[in-house]
């Protein structure tokens, strides 16, 4: 990749996003830097027309009064008109802040007020409607534009215009003030706060994290190393704006890089559009891995005896060298003869049917994926790799070296990254990707960096010998049962949740002689289970009580037991008795963040009743639950629910078990 460093006019620095989009203008100013589905067709736009397109979007917000260090939401699917609001809004020295586009309006309320936003742009009417709903709530907000004119006719509110409009107006601004917009981009430093981004918010109130044009660039720019990512790689931009991580991979590394950012026409078509794109850079929580998983799984038990057998097969042969051959291990010729009859017959058609045939990197992050799960991507070649990071990082602490991948391991510090552990095990970090502060919140900020300037992360963890990092799960939720075994919830319930057919765990032991567990079925998987079993079912609630349900789950956690009484540290962690809630845990009604995060004292608060029937010996207990449906309404749910004991076993049976 041609350093783009090396590119900037005499004089000048790209150290702002603003210069490296100009900069990529005139550089590349022909290749394609975005593209977006829409009405079934792709359409690309050049890094000339991208920049042409922020120029007059940052001139009409000029125009309409926008001011340096305004505020800017930012809220919607993944668009390019969204993405170039943040350019245009950071242009002009202003602060975007990207809002969850399935957050409901209450939610929104609370960020637009605390982050002083005067200025809103959005995706469409349903967005629209939301800030209608909040306006009384929200004094600041003046202005809310919108991107897709569908539905808005009728909408006679001044202070709601259309992003064409705002366009044309700042097309104006800039024919009659040519210099101003070059002017704002010169007076741009590094030190700015680019972007705010809000914590998920798992323990309280969501914070404004505040982070600078130079920590993000740094970021990206020491991933684009790490990896050898050039300006010909192409990514789809498909999770939520809001979040972190893809403002780093589809924002930042794109705008260092140079290379494609693809946008997908909505959510239902992501899969899709996967395929057609065929990246050849990918990020994706490992939520979407397993659903992916999933539904491969799920189609494999409905095709043929003989797809079947030749599937699991090659499957087996995959398991045992097909990571070696991707890291670039020895392999025994015959084992490369067998894994290249099942890339032409499984593995080559399964990354194809995935979207996954180009890809050369691809990152999962924002929690723990199972190794099981891990493992299954790259022996079928799909080179996915684990890193760390939070939002007050830049989702960039730790990064895994291509050759030097292990299941249960982070990686190692990134370029630019110190990493160190406190004394008792909290993993400290200091680089130029840490937060320049919470909005509005100098005590937060004290308190998350000690006296020698590390950001303590609330994780726990451990270095093995080759020097790779280990998280064991969130320091403060890391525990002890009463006979002083460890407890690491999120360690156990990444484990549960490798299951196909478990959605959600929530487990507790802190304090207690023992371990228990929500569990929350998947219903797609569990559903499709039941139909080929001839089972009748009415919904949700229903299946999840059923007999046969129970043994499959119970099934599960034994085998999640025999795999934890092989582990020194977590055999005492073994789960005793568990149920299957009544509901899915949803974001809605508070037990989880919009990142999917589980709001663990939440739900023990909200449960309180089923946590003390697991642990006071009852073989059921009724529940009635308040819930929210999408259109607003609220209802009840209510259920007996079974609770049942599970085998667990001695730490020297283990292997015989598993």
């Amino acid at each position: 990749m041609a350093d783009s460093r090396a590119q900037a006019a005499p004089g000048t620095e790209l150290d702002t996003f603003p210069r490296l989009l100009m900069n990529h203008a005139r550089v590349r100013p022909a290749r394609p830097a975005m593209r977006e589905k829409e009405y079934g067709i792709w359409q690309t736009y050049s890094w000339a027309q991208v920049a042409e397109n922020v120029r007059a979007i940052a001139c009409g917000l000029a125009e309409l009064g926008f001011k340096r260090g305004d505020r800017l939401a930012v809220i919607g699917d993944n668009r390019p008109r969204l993405y170039w609001s943040v350019a245009a809004c950071q242009c002009l020295g202003g602060i975007p802040v990207m809002l969850y586009q399935d957050a409901v309006a209450q939610e929104m309320a609370y960020v637009l007020q605390d982050a002083e936003i005067r200025f809103a742009v959005v995706e469409d009417q349903e967005q629209v409607d939301k800030m209608l709903e909040i306006r009384d709530e929200v004094p600041f907000l003046e202005h809310v534009i919108y991107d897709d004119e569908r539905g808005m006719r009728h909408y006679t509110q001044t202070f709601i215009k259309g992003l064409d409009e705002v366009q044309e107006m700042g097309r104006i601004h800039d024919r009659n003030q040519s210099d101003f917009l070059d002017g704002e981009i010169a007076k741009g430093a590094g030190d700015d706060i680019s972007v705010m981004l809000y914590t998920s918010g798992t323990t309280g109130k969501p914070k404004g994290v505040c982070q600078t044009h130079t920590a993000f660039i740094s970021a990206a720019r020491g991933g684009t190393e790490f990896d050898r990512l050039t300006d010909r790689e192409d990514i789809l931009s498909y999770l939520p704006m809001a979040w972190v991580g893809d403002h780093l991979f589809s924002f930042a590394q794109a705008m260092v890089a140079g290379f494609t950012i693809n946008c997908p026409e909505s959510g239902e078509t992501v899969m899709t559009d996967l395929r057609e794109i065929g990246p050849t850079y990918y990020f994706a929580p490992p939520r979407v891995f397993e659903n992916l998983l999933t539904q491969v799984m799920i189609r494999m038990e409905d095709a043929s005896w003989i797809k079947r057998t030749i599937f699991h097969k090659y499957l087996e042969v995959a398991r045992r060298c097909g990571a070696d051959i991707l890291d670039g291990k020895p392999v025994s010729a015959g084992d490369r003869l067998q894994y290249w009859l099942g890339g032409l017959l499984v593995y080559g058609p399964l990354k194809n049917v995935l979207g996954m045939s180009r890809i050369r990197v691809a990152y999962t992050a924002g929690a723990a994926i199972g190794p099981d799960l891990f493992k299954f991507y790259r022996s079928i070649g799909v080179n996915l790799k684990q890193l760390y990071g939070q939002t007050e990082t830049c989702a960039y602490v730790c990064l895994q070296p291509d050759g030097q991948i292990k299941l249960d391991s982070v990686g190692v510090p990134a370029p630019y990254v110190e990493v160190k552990l406190a004394d008792n095990g909290e993993i400290l970090v200091k680089g130029p990707m840490l937060l320049k502060a919470y909005y509005k919140r100098p005590d937060a900020t004290a308190e998350s960096l000690n006296a020698e300037g590390y950001f303590m992360t609330g994780d726990a963890g451990f270095f093995d010998e080759d020097g790779h990092l280990l998280i064991i799960d969130r320091a403060k939720d890391v525990g002890k049962l009463n006979d002083e075994s460890m407890f690491a919830p999120n360690f156990i319930e990444n484990k549960i949740k490798f299951f196909q057919f478990i959605k959600e765990a929530v487990v507790f032991g802190n304090q207690r002689d023992f371990v228990t567990a929500f569990i929350n079925i998947d219903l797609e998987a569990v559903g499709n289970w039941a139909e080929r079993k001839g089972m009748a079912y009415s919904g949700y609630t229903d299946l999840a009580g059923q007999d046969a349900v129970y043994e499959l789950i119970r099934d599960c956690i034994e085998k999640v037991n025999a795999d934890l009484a092989s582990d020194a540290r977590m055999s005492g962690s073994q789960i005793k008795r568990f149920l299957i809630l009544h509901k899915e845990l949803d974001a809605d009604d508070g037990e989880l963040t919009r990142t999917r995060k589980v709001r663990r004292n939440f739900i023990a608060d909200r449960y309180a009743v089923l946590v003390d029937a697991l642990y006071g010996g009852k073989p059921s207990c009724y529940i009635e639950t308040q819930v929210k449906y999408e259109d607003g309404r609220e209802g009840k749910i209510s259920a007996d629910l079974r609770i049942e004991d599970v085998k667990t076993f001695a730490p020297q049976a283990a292997k015989q078990a598993a």
